[in-house]
């Protein structure tokens, strides 16, 4: 399948302030990452409530969770960060963070085009090559001291990611790095390690750029050999086997009252206020029965507490601003595949989305969320068929994509879907126009 989407004569402007939160939001999401993996951590050693972990581990298979845990391990964080921002009428949003981000090769390129076409003076958020050039040091950062080639895996399931991908890889290699995207078939192991087989003869292979989803590792050819390098530390990956990591249960937890003390003092006061007021409310859909004193802490229908999810079933089209997706581990948490906006149906359409949630809950984990409406951007596209420029009335997403090496969070570009104002979902569609983000000249 040829993905295909509008086409702008412009990049997508920010203000100097705009681009001042992008380049303060990557150290702080760093930080977010660093603190959730303690916290998942000293749950999985009583030092937190177990119930941390019992939540991030739900649905997953005991092995993984197992290997995830390894001492080898702990200290792995996702290399590669890219949180979905809305900028709405009351300022900037996240809906959720992606680990495993498609799109890092379109980036790349579209950079490469904007700026070519504008004779280098697009301003663009991270220049011409901004993206290869942070990609290129996160892996040179991910390799240390192994000798030998960079596999960028893309399974099957991810396969409308791999030209893109194709692309960045090639780029790489004229940037004079032994980079190849394959499928994970293609790689051979031996018992020194694996290794590629290129055009010029076989390569070790010492760092794996993992470009699939961690509940579809029984479906990726030799992925239990892939494993069992990373534990002998013949070959280091990224994003790391680490599930708890790629949950968006994580918002909840943030703003959990129990956990404040936490995150207060892992975050910082600043990090900490910044955080929360971009990250909506969230909560974990557990059908546990809550004593009868109780409440959900901080959910209300109106002027009302909750106390029970069926409450949420008698909401009002109007109360129910809220949306329900699957938190991770799960074909439906990608993609923007199993997402239930609460305003945008049927009340009987709720209603079985909320309780399938909940029925869902032994297996898959679904958070309930607050929505946030983004505002409304005039932006012109090319109408192929008239070959003429059409304005367009649409919502914004902004993808800003964060490499980090060395220990640092580094902001290597941003792009921009502008979806019709009648879509409720923010994704990337035919009918979405997709450029990258530049700062606004004076």
């Amino acid at each position: 399948m040829t993905a295909s989407w509008r086409v702008s004569p412009c990049p997508f402007y920010l203000s100097s302030d705009q681009l001042q939160f992008f380049i303060n939001l990557g150290p702080q999401l760093l930080s977010f990452y660093r603190a959730l993996n303690r916290l998942y951590n000293e749950s999985a050693k009583g030092i937190q409530p177990a119930w941390v972990s019992g939540y991030l581990d739900r649905g997953k298979p005991d092995a993984l969770v197992q290997y995830s845990r390894m001492k080898r391990f702990r200290d792995a964080l996702p290399a590669v960060i890219r949180p979905d921002v809305i900028p709405t009428q009351d300022g900037m949003v996240i809906t959720e963070l992606d680990s495993v981000p498609g799109g890092i090769g379109l980036t790349a390129c579209l950079s490469h085009v904007y700026h070519d076409l504008d004779g280098g003076d697009s301003h663009l958020i991270g220049g011409r090559d901004g993206m290869v050039r942070g990609f290129a040091r996160m892996l040179r950062s991910a390799q240390g001291e192994h000798e030998g080639g960079i596999a960028i895996l893309v399974s099957e399931e991810s396969k409308d990611y791999r030209p893109e991908m194709s692309w960045l890889a090639a780029q790489l290699r004229e940037e004079g790095m032994r980079v190849w995207c394959v499928e994970p078939r293609e790689i051979r192991f031996t018992e020194n390690g694996l290794r590629l087989h290129i055009h010029d003869g076989e390569q070790p292979i010492s760092v794996i750029y993992r470009f699939y989803e961690l509940f579809d590792l029984l479906n990726i050819p030799k992925a239990e050999l892939v494993q069992y390098a990373a534990k002998k530390a013949w070959v280091s990956i990224t994003p790391p086997y680490k599930p708890a990591l790629e949950e968006k249960s994580a918002f909840a937890l943030l703003h959990h009252p129990m956990l404040r003390p936490f995150w207060e003092k892992e975050l910082g006061p600043d990090c900490m206020l910044q955080l929360s007021a971009i990250m909506p409310k969230t909560w974990l859909l557990d059908p546990a029965p809550l004593p009868a004193i109780a409440t959900i802490p901080d959910l209300r229908i109106g002027e009302r507490a909750v106390a029970n999810w069926s409450d949420l079933e008698r909401a009002t089209q109007k109360e129910r601003r809220f949306v329900i997706k699957p938190s991770g581990f799960s074909p439906l948490a990608w993609g923007s595949r199993g997402v239930s906006i609460g305003h945008d149906m049927p009340q009987t359409e709720w209603v079985e989305a909320l309780r399938n949630a909940l029925a869902s809950f032994p297996t898959t984990l679904y958070i309930l969320q607050e929505f946030h409406k983004g505002r409304l951007f005039d932006m012109d596209y090319l109408d192929e068929g008239m070959q003429t420029i059409v304005r367009m009335s649409g919502r914004a997403r902004l993808s800003p994509y964060y490499v980090v090496s060395d220990g640092k969070a580094e902001l290597t570009g941003i792009l921009a879907t502008i979806c019709p104002a009648d879509k409720k979902i923010l994704h990337g569609m035919k009918d979405a126009i997709m450029v990258p983000c530049a700062l606004r000249p004076d």
